[in-house]
Formats: structure tokens, C-alpha cells, sequence
């Protein structure tokens, strides 16, 4: 029976046994669901001013027996547990379904205790039906239908020294040039310019240097490539190409621009005149952009690891699109950090908010060569951890800022998923406050 039931309620019926100490009736279970209450089952109870010691004290349970196991009585509760389970489509046993077990039987002593210390028995039931009621499955992604857009960046944002020293180096031969507007060829020039750096170590690989750059540079005789629209401070393929640097430098766990994600930024665009200078030197953009990318993953940065383990388990569900709830299983799933450990703290494990999830999401069909993309909203999620990791002046992205970004959207597929585990935004910030 018990292999069905989630770890929180499982938790329930463990800690029933042990206030029973022999036979478990149903007024130990209800003990139980109070005193391991957590998220809004917690405020039900405290709303009604409900706490174990209160409760023990007014249900006065005196031992049948001092037999182990469960009377006739509570084997009935846990079996309409499990129709309850069932009813509202989940294939898991939550803690609500307990809650509601309990609360479904009208004539036991636990829910007259309770009607006697003012609970309302039908109001709290309502709630705890629509928590436990599985949602429907869409091939598509809910978030998908999210309009409201990440704000838009600017290059204030490129604030790392070794990216303040490219763009100085870049204004410096835009002035020494017949051009006025930055453009993605002095950006990669200035880069390469920086001999001792990683960047052109890895670029010297494959046989670009700033000098063979410079010489194709000096050949070329229109920058028509860099146009496609207005005229700005950065030519428009440049001001696409920071943008995103920007984005690259998220994903990849840094909350500060570096060379390397202007150059990966560069290689996204496949346009513009730098572009098309490494396409002439028959460089690999794959290859290169992997070359970039290694020596950063050696690194183990958190939030690379949350969001290729959000990747992972998007395919599995054999989906294309990346949303909060995707990122929420990579924290878990990263395991090391302060995000999960906030949550593991909360009981919520990975078996459990894979099954939520899956209820949310569905399964999907898509090929697994297909690009993978961020909802709008796990990128408004990505930048305001981005915005907490600058605010503590942190080099990286922490699964910490990922887990607080995720409470600043609580319409959000992960805050759904959290608060069916029964897990709510206070809870989850004071556990990051307590391991600050």
C-alpha cells in the first residue's frame, strides 16, 4: 500500500506509530498531520489555532491496546486515502490526501475534535481538494503563453573587468577608424589583442591570431554585413551579439560578462563582419564555441549544472521547452547546493517533484535534436537570479539566487508544483535566509 505514498506523507504515518506507540487509530494520524504540517496545511491548522499539544489535549486518546499495527478504523482511512489518491487523477499519495481522509469522515471522533475547536471543515476541504487536483496535460507548454517579456539589456551590463578592458580597447580603434558606430569586427579584434589571455590561446587552436585577423580585416571594403536595421550605438548585428553575451553568460552561471561570452555571443549571430572573417579562415563555430565553453564547465558552476540537469529532464518528458518547473528539478537535482539543500530541508525530494511535474506538463513527443528554448518566464527567472547574484556582489549565479527568483513569479509552473508538495515562497526564503 505504502509505495505509493510521497516521503512527506509517508512521514505522516511513521510519525503516527510513534505517538501511538501499538495500534494506530485515526486520531493518530490526525496528531500526526498536525504536528509534520508544513506550507498551507501549516496555515489551516494555525489558522484555527491548532497545534499538536491543543489538539492532543482535547482528542484525550486512551490505548485499546498495545498491539503493533493499525486498527480497523484507521485501515479504512488509509484505503480511502488511496481513493482519494486516485479521484483526483494523481498516481502518488500526497499528505493532502491524508488531510482530506481524515476530514471525509463524518462520524469519527478527530473530525468532531476538530469542529469543536472552530475548524471549518468544508472551507479547509476545498482548498486541500484543489491542491491535490491534477491538471491537465498539454502537449504545449503553459508558460509558452506567457506575454509579458525579460527586460530589455543594456551595456551597462558587460561590467566585468576583462570585458571593460575589450570595450575600451574597441572604442580605441573605432576612433582610430573612419567609423563612428562599434561593430562586432573591433569587438573580436580588441579580443585577440589580449595575447596572454585563455580566449586567444584557444583561438591560436585554430589558427586565429590577431594578426591573420587584422590582415583580413584590412581587406575588407564595405561593413554592410553589420546593417540590418537602425543605427545605434553598436551596429545591429554588434548590439545582437551583446545581447547575447549576455544571455550565454546566464546560462553559463556567471553574473558578470566575460570575453568569452561576447565570443560565444558572436558565434550565435552567424552574421556580422567578425563572422564572416572566422568563416573565411574555415573555423568551426561548434568546435570553437565547445573549446570556450570547457574550461567553464571544469569550473562547476551551479547554475550550468541546474540548467543542464532542467535540459535533461526536459527531454525525458520529451519536451522541447525549458520552463521554472524544469529549473526547479535541476536544483534539486544539482544536489549540492544551498538551493537544494533548502529544499531537501523542506522535504521535498526529486521522486516527488518529478511526479508533480509530470501532472503539470504531461508528456510530450518532440524529436530530441530539437533546439532546446527557455519559457519567457524561466528567463525572467534566470534574470533576476542574475539581478540577487550582482546585488551580493557574487561572480556566479548561485542555486540559492535560482530558487529566491523562482518566489518572485508565483504564477509560475514551479511555485505550482512547490506548493502541491506543500512547500510555500516564506518557507523557502527563510531557509535561504538561514543558510546566508
Amino acid at each position: 500500500m505504502f509505495e505509493k505514498f510521497t516521503e512527506k506523507a509517508i512521514n505522516v504515518v511513521t510519525r503516527a506509530q510513534q505517538i501511538a506507540s501499538g495500534t494506530v487509530e485515526p486520531e493518530h494520524i490526525l496528531l500526526a498531520l498536525v504536528q509534520e504540517a508544513k506550507g498551507i496545511s501549516l496555515k489551516i491548522f494555525k489558522s484555527y489555532n491548532i497545534d499538536f499539544e491543543t489538539l492532543k489535549d482535547e482528542l484525550n486518546i486512551t490505548p485499546v491496546n498495545r498491539n503493533q499495527g493499525f486498527s480497523d478504523s484507521s485501515k479504512v482511512l488509509l484505503k480511502k486515502t488511496l481513493d482519494l489518491a486516485t479521484a483526483s487523477g494523481n498516481s502518488t499519495v500526497l499528505y493532502e490526501h491524508l488531510f482530506l481522509a481524515v476530514l471525509s469522515d463524518k462520524k469519527s471522533n478527530s473530525l468532531k475534535t476538530l469542529e469543536k475547536l472552530g475548524f471549518d471543515v468544508q472551507k479547509s476541504g476545498l482548498l486541500l481538494e484543489k491542491l491535490v487536483q491534477r491538471k491537465t496535460k498539454r502537449l504545449y507548454h503553459p508558460e509558452i503563453d506567457d506575454e509579458r517579456e525579460s527586460k530589455p539589456q543594456t551595456v551597462t551590463d558587460f561590467d566585468s573587468k576583462e570585458s571593460s578592458d575589450v570595450f575600451e580597447r574597441a572604442v580605441s580603434k573605432l576612433s582610430a577608424s573612419n567609423y563612428e558606430i562599434l561593430g562586432t569586427e573591433q569587438i573580436l579584434s580588441s579580443i585577440l589583442e589580449d595575447k596572454d589571455s585563455q580566449l586567444s590561446r584557444i583561438f591560436a587552436k585554430f589558427g586565429v591570431t590577431y594578426e591573420n585577423f587584422e590582415e583580413k580585416l584590412a581587406n575588407i571594403q564595405s561593413r554592410q554585413a553589420e546593417y540590418e536595421g537602425k543605427q545605434i550605438i553598436f551596429t545591429p548585428n554588434a548590439f545582437r551579439a551583446m545581447g547575447l553575451a549576455l544571455q550565454t553568460a546566464k546560462e553559463l552561471g556567471s553574473s558578470v560578462v566575460k570575453p568569452e561570452h561576447i565570443v560565444l555571443g558572436l558565434l550565435k549571430t552567424k552574421k556580422g563582419i567578425a563572422y564572416e572573417i572566422l568563416k573565411e579562415l574555415n573555423i568551426p563555430d561548434d568546435d570553437l564555441a565547445h573549446s570556450i565553453i570547457k574550461p567553464i564547465e571544469k569550473q562547476m558552476p551551479e547554475t550550468l549544472t541546474i540548467l543542464r540537469l532542467a535540459k535533461q529532464e526536459a527531454r525525458r518528458l520529451g519536451k522541447s521547452v525549458v520552463g521554472t518547473e524544469m529549473f526547479l528539478l535541476g536544483i534539486i537535482g544539482e544536489a549540492a547546493g544551498v538551493g537544494s539543500i533548502v529544499l531537501s530541508e523542506l522535504e521535498i525530494n526529486i521522486k516527488d517533484a518529478r511526479n508533480i511535474v509530470e501532472k503539470l506538463v504531461g508528456f510530450g513527443n518532440e524529436y530530441f535534436d530539437k533546439e532546446i528554448v527557455f519559457t519567457k518566464r524561466a528567463k525572467r527567472v534566470l534574470e533576476k537570479a542574475w539581478e540577487f547574484a550582482k546585488k551580493e556582489n557574487k561572480e556566479r549565479i548561485e542555486s540559492a539566487h535560482m530558487l529566491l527568483a523562482i518566489t518572485t513569479e508565483p504564477e509560475s509552473l514551479a511555485m505550482k508544483a512547490l506548493e502541491l508538495l506543500g512547500v510555500d515562497a516564506v518557507e523557502i526564503k527563510e531557509g535561504i535566509k538561514k543558510h546566508a
